[in-house]
């Protein structure tokens, strides 16, 4: 096969076809760099590389196409639901159940401007390309693999791509543009919710909060550790306690307390005026300086599985190794060390005590990078084996989970429960993004290639041109109906508001957006907070529209 007729349209040879997606990709995410205003298109960016290809008569083998668009979409799927498990269920827990509402009342929002469209346009434009044009204007690549999964016809099938394709632009564009809105009508200004998003994470009771306290009370001089726990009841640690002569020790449970002794606790903020009231007054003290060469503070991370997903307390760090621990971080985020909190592959804790006790505990617990990027590959396929058997099984009225539903549902509860199964799920966050890049490139390139042929006829013409209003509609008017909501009637902060619109339309670049324009990681929080729900309600509501409606 010479070079011209292996890059000629219409050839399916297996060569021919790893090229023509290689191109595809490559060109894709390329031109997906681009910023237009600030705002790229990325990845997404595959989906029209595709598009123009299968324009100009290059294809692929039918069961070929299939099976790498199912296999990149499960990929993508899996490597998702592991990424946003560990959150799922704790987003539902304090402020993140107002969010996740106003998410899911944008979702039916969407939902309801699809089926008045429908009934409307009836016999003109069909469910299955306002399907797609929804998932175009949320911005969701999952909801519109799962829709096509419940449709029988390869034709509908192109049109949900070919609906999506002329939404998604505007999409991005709507979404960005509903932030001037509601920042507009309530006149917000940046400085001030960036201020208010300060005070409150000074105040916050999840962050670790570090403060040296002289025993001045009588009463509770004589008292034990255990005793001051039942008397002041919340979580804290005390890593660090110097006696009056000098002597440094670093206390366990049955230590007791004497009037002058100097503790180093670790409380969160709100707790602060509990210490006051029964245990002393606040000093300065420079731990480091007054701490003995042979008690250090260091980092262990947990590289071994068989402490994946067991409580802090389980290790016994008191009674085995005479060490604290004071802090653990979990993906940057630094958590109270409580004896209650279930660790996590690749968890960092914090320990203080002498170097040979924490080296002895180091070895325990792993401590090795290395391990943390070696892939754990059988957890990964048994989720996508379970996911498949659970996305094939019938609900009633014909409705499945599918290969889009099944694997992230599979993912999420692995993730979170998985460590009783004994299956490690912890991937390091290069590998993850390698998996769902992966994936979403073999799945969007498909689709692209897949509706290419008929794509200039369908969308450049009056019709088109109403598919790209419909999904503006179906992309502005729920941002601004929740936006006003949210900040009338609850008072949320506008940036977690931009999180909420980024979040709830499961978009990356709006995120970006909100990130770069207020240098705070506020609008990430709330966008994690309502993802996990959002993206699983996504792909069942877009199964569900198509079983109601076609």
């Amino acid at each position: 096969m010479d070079i011209i007729s292996l890059l000629a349209p219409g050839n399916v040879s297996l060569a021919s076809t790893i090229a023509l997606y290689s191109f595809v990709i490559a060109a894709g995410i390329w031109l997906g760099k681009i910023k237009i205003g600030g705002v790229s298109l990325g990845v997404t960016f595959v989906l029209f590389a595709g598009i123009i290809m299968g324009h100009f008569g290059y294809t692929v083998d039918g069961n070929v196409l299939k099976f790498v668009r199912e296999f990149g979409l499960i990929i993508f799927i899996f490597a998702i639901g592991l990424q946003v498990g560990p959150s799922f269920f704790s987003s539902f827990k304090q402020g993140g159940v107002r969010l996740n509402l106003l998410a899911v009342l944008g979702i039916a929002l969407n939902a309801a401007i699809v089926i008045v469209i429908f009934l409307i346009e009836r016999g003109d434009t069909s469910i299955s390309a306002l399907v797609g044009i929804m998932s175009g204007a949320v911005t969701n690549t999952p909801g519109l693999a799962a829709a096509q999964q419940t449709v029988n016809s390869v034709d509908d099938a192109n049109l949900m791509a070919m609906g999506y394709a002329a939404a998604y632009p505007l999409g991005v564009v709507g979404i960005i543009a509903s932030m001037f809105i509601i920042k507009g009508i309530f006149r917000i200004k940046i400085e001030d919710e960036i201020a208010e998003i300060e005070a409150e994470r000074d105040n916050s009771q999840l962050k670790p909060h570090l403060v040296t306290m002289e025993v001045t009370n009588q009463l509770v001089a004589g008292k034990s550790l255990a005793e001051l726990h039942d008397i002041i009841q919340c979580n804290f640690v005390i890593s660090r306690l110097m006696t009056t002569s000098g002597e440094l020790i670093i206390p366990v449970s049955t230590t007791k307390l004497s009037l002058g002794d100097k503790v180093f606790i670790v409380m969160s903020t709100n707790d602060e005026h509990r210490f006051k009231a029964i245990l002393g007054r606040i000093i300065e003290m420079d731990w480091e300086q007054a701490s003995p060469a042979s008690v250090v503070s260091r980092r262990i991370v947990i590289t071994k599985s068989k402490y994946d997903g067991i409580s802090l307390g389980q290790l016994r760090l008191h009674n085995g190794y005479h060490l604290n621990a004071t802090r653990v971080n979990r993906a940057g985020v630094d958590l109270l060390a409580s004896a209650n909190l279930r660790l996590q592959m690749g968890d960092r804790i914090t320990v203080v005590g002498t170097l040979n006790d924490i080296e002895r505990l180091a070895v325990k617990l792993g401590n090795s990078m290395k391990r943390l990027d070696h892939p754990n590959l059988i957890t990964i396929f048994i989720g996508v084996l379970f996911g498949i058997i659970l996305g094939s099984i019938d609900m009633g009225y014909g409705m499945k989970l599918g290969l889009a539903g099944g694997p992230l549902v599979v993912a999420i509860l692995l993730s979170r429960f998985g460590y009783r199964l004994k299956l490690v799920t912890y991937t390091s966050s290069a590998a993850s993004m390698m998996l769902r890049e992966l994936g979403i490139c073999l799945f969007l390139a498909s689709v692209g290639i897949s509706a290419g042929q008929g794509f200039v006829d369908t969308v450049f013409n009056p019709t088109g041109m109403w598919w790209v209003i419909w999904g503006f509609i179906i992309t502005v008017v729920p941002l601004i109906i929740i936006g006003c909501i949210a900040r009338g009637v609850f008072k949320i902060n506008y940036l977690s508001i931009m999180g909420l619109m980024s979040g709830g339309y499961t978009d990356p670049p709006a995120l970006a957006y909100g990130t770069n324009s207020t240098a705070n990681d506020a609008p990430a929080v709330a966008y994690s907070t309502v993802y996990p729900l959002t993206m699983f309600m996504r792909v069942v509501i877009a199964q569900v529209l198509i079983l109601c409606f076609l």
